[in-house]
């Protein structure tokens, strides 16, 4: 037996109670079969969690949960970490003996990269900034150079900077309008709390503000001294100030602008597109509100844009001395508005500029001096639509030579241009950046993503699906496929969905799905309800005493594949991360029968617990999202679905479940207790394995080929599964 484990082995006794001459024993016992560890039936004991009452309260009904132990806020309890390392030693031990698969897939998905690539260039100023990597480095190099001609100015090498760190991200770079500055924000654990940082791009010098503990959100003031920064409420992370911060004065001078009270709303904080105002956005499920001040004058007070309303959501982006203002106000599907600079204040002055329709959702828009180009989605689909302002009814679209597919805008940062730049994507196709003259109609390719490894889009093809489900709705289904499939049921399928928050899972390529692909795969995007790709109503329906659609579409779309031939039954496996691991656990829960595997990333599935307890982080920001379970009808729905908590005594498919210590989206002991509850209650011999990142949080590792190699860790997971 190896030290691993039976390293493992002491420390699941440890956990257990269990003598350490008990535990030796099995050491002994097994250490003759050290040569035989590619055989999984030689695998240690999984980890076996202690169980310990404690009363969950509620003023509807308390409940026993008997691994609420491993919640530890401090990240700290020895018991705690010792039962986390074991999950991850035991994950260990499961794949080795697949070890030379992961390494193959790691090699295959990197080798794709093209790993010396940069991003097209975007004009601000004096200068056009980018992005680029350079050949084997795991963080990018942010950069800039004269529009006249001149070498290129590095503003940030993040390679550098996070050398000394097992997890660092650098986020939103923002230039002073003078362009001599450079603020940004660092976070150095994958809890996204943040610290300010500027460098003095003329000196080179790197200077920490002092001021820690917030979001990631930035915005100058015309002074060139003046920044704008939101704190995070210490124990439920919620943004909660707003502070004013001088260059020339000390951290603990920054003064309070603004403090949001509701805890219901959170806040983002930006400059509007042409530097003359300072934009504070509250947002919460069902409501929006807008404070403005002008840039020139720092030490006014925020102006309130319109007052907030439940019900009532809205954006807003200045242009030519006025607002366009995007909102749902008596419009679903959402409208576009406007409003005269000296008339912001009430709705009441705002005035019709492009109206909602039932069949079309406006996602996002852009303004330029003779168009007016709106990002949109129809039929599922994402589109481009282009508006001269002078008149609307010779409007036209950006047209697409495949379907599914999307398009999207990107940085758009001058007013004054015809030509607007968008990216276009599909499974097959990579990210293509065009940019588009809307007077002529012509458009020219920038950049399309370089596949390596031998890509050619024609191998593959796609295909828009639409199944049934139970109560007769049309679910939107994006697959993507080998050019020579075979439509005869033998295939294995990989269903991936979202399906909450109204946030759509829009058919982008992804180069690393093709390892699945190219080994058989059909991928499936299944567009469920609780998404927003068929509009405002989808979500709805997908969302508070409606979450159960999300669920049964995916259920729903994987019979509907099966049926059709696109999957063989026994070869089906599903993934989804966050609110799409509570959608895998509630599947696991209902229909485990249909899934040879499934892969659940950072999974909210302690539905209950979390949204009573108002001290973690988003809590009450979602009872309009998933209801607040202090009210009977909420709690009793929830607790219906809730993956915790309706674990059973019954089989399961293969499990592969992951966290980050560190995360704070969904806390890292929900999966635990849940993997914890799963090894107890489930009937089944079928791999249940538990990988906890220790130094990162909800988005997983920060580097680009520490990310990959994590993805090549999934599919090697399912590869396993459908080869033994």
């Amino acid at each position: 037996m190896d030290i691993k484990r039976s390293t493992l082995t002491l420390t699941i006794a440890l956990i257990l109670g269990l003598s350490v001459s008990a535990c030796s024993e099995q050491t002994a016992q097994s250490t003759n079969n050290t040569s035989q560890a590619a055989d999984k039936s030689e695998l240690p004991v999984p980890p076996d969690a202690l169980e310990k009452e404690f009363i969950v309260e509620s003023p509807v009904a308390d409940r026993v949960d008997t691994y609420y132990w491993l919640r530890d806020d401090e990240r700290k309890a020895p018991q705690v970490l010792a039962y986390l390392e074991a999950e991850n030693d035991y994950y260990d031990a499961y794949r080795a003996d697949y070890q030379a698969l992961t390494e193959t897939l790691t090699d295959e998905i990197i080798g794709r990269i093209k790993q010396d690539d940069a991003s097209v260039p975007y004009t601000k100023g004096d200068y056009q900034y980018y992005t680029r990597y350079e050949e084997g480095s795991e963080y990018p190099i942010h950069a800039r150079k004269p529009v006249a001609g001149g070498e290129e100015q590095v503003l940030l090498d993040v390679n550098e900077l996070a050398a000394e760190h097992d997890y660092f991200n650098a986020a939103n770079l923002s230039i002073s309008p003078n362009q001599n500055l450079l603020a940004y924000m660092v976070d150095t654990t994958g809890r996204r709390q943040y610290e300010l940082w500027v460098k003095d791009l003329t000196t080179g010098e790197m200077k920490a503000q002092g001021l820690t503990g917030l979001s990631s959100s930035i915005a100058w003031a015309a002074d060139n001294n003046t920044l704008f920064v939101i704190e995070n409420d210490p124990q439920t992370l919620l943004s909660k100030r707003v502070l004013k911060h001088q260059l020339d004065a000390p951290a603990d001078q920054a003064t309070l602008v603004y403090e949001e009270n509701d805890e219901s709303f959170y806040m983002w904080l930006s400059n509007s597109k042409d530097d003359a105002f300072i934009k504070v956005q509250m947002s919460s499920t069902v409501a929006d509100e807008l404070r403005i001040l002008d840039a020139t004058t720092p030490d006014a007070e925020l102006q309130v844009f319109a007052p907030r309303e439940r019900g009532v959501q809205y954006s807003a982006e200045h242009f030519d001395g006025r607002w366009i203002v995007r909102t749902d106000w008596n419009a679903p599907n959402f409208k576009l508005m406007q409003v005269a600079d000296d008339a912001i204040g009430s709705r009441d002055n705002w005035q019709p500029l492009v109206e909602t329709s039932d069949e079309v959702f406006i996602e996002s828009f852009e303004a330029f001096d003779n168009y007016l180009a709106i990002n949109e989605r129809s039929d599922g689909l994402r589109r481009i639509r282009v508006l001269p302002w002078q008149d609307f009814s010779q409007q036209r679209y950006i047209e697409s030579d495949e379907v599914p597919y999307v398009t999207y805008f990107e940085r758009n940062v001058e007013q004054d241009t015809d030509v607007l730049r968008y990216s276009y994507s599909s499974l097959k196709t990579p990210t293509t950046v065009f940019a588009y003259n809307m007077k002529t109609g012509e458009r020219e390719v920038l950049k399309q993503t370089e596949v390596l490894g031998g890509f050619d889009p024609s191998d593959y093809r796609t295909k828009r699906v639409w199944a049934t489900a139970d109560d007769g709705t049309q679910i939107p289904v994006s697959l993507l496929m080998r050019s020579d499939f075979e439509h005869d049921g033998t295939t294995p399928l990989y269903q991936y969905a979202y399906g909450s928050y109204g946030s759509s899972s829009d058919p982008y390529f992804r180069s690393t799905v093709l390892s699945l692909v190219d080994r058989g795969f059909v991928y499936a995007i299944a567009h469920i309800r609780g998404g927003q790709e068929m509009g405002r109503d989808w979500y709805e329906q997908g969302k508070l005493l409606n979450k159960k659609n999300s669920f049964t579409d995916f259920i729903d779309v994987t019979e509907h594949l099966v049926k059709e031939g696109y999957a063989h039954p026994d070869k089906v496996f599903a993934m989804g991360g966050s609110a799409g691991g509570l959608l895998m656990g509630a599947v696991a829960n209902m229909a485990p029968d249909l899934y040879r595997g499934m892969v659940a990333h950072v999974p909210f599935v302690d539905v209950v617990t979390t949204m009573l307890d108002e001290s973690i982080p988003l809590t009450t920001n979602e009872f309009d999202e998933w209801g607040n379970p202090k009210e009977k009808a909420f709690y009793d729905y929830m607790l219906s679905y809730s993956p915790y908590d309706n674990v059973a005594a019954q089989d399961y498919p293969a499990l592969m479940v992951t966290t980050g210590l560190h995360d704070s989206q969904v806390q890292y002991f929900e999966p635990a207790k849940w993997v914890a509850k799963l090894r107890d209650l489930k009937t089944d011999d079928n791999p249940l394995v538990f990988s906890i990142n220790m130094e990162a949080g909800h988005g997983g590792s920060s580097g680009r080929f520490s990310r990959l190699e994590e993805i090549a860790e999934e599919y090697a997971f399912i590869l396993d599964l459908l080869n033994n």
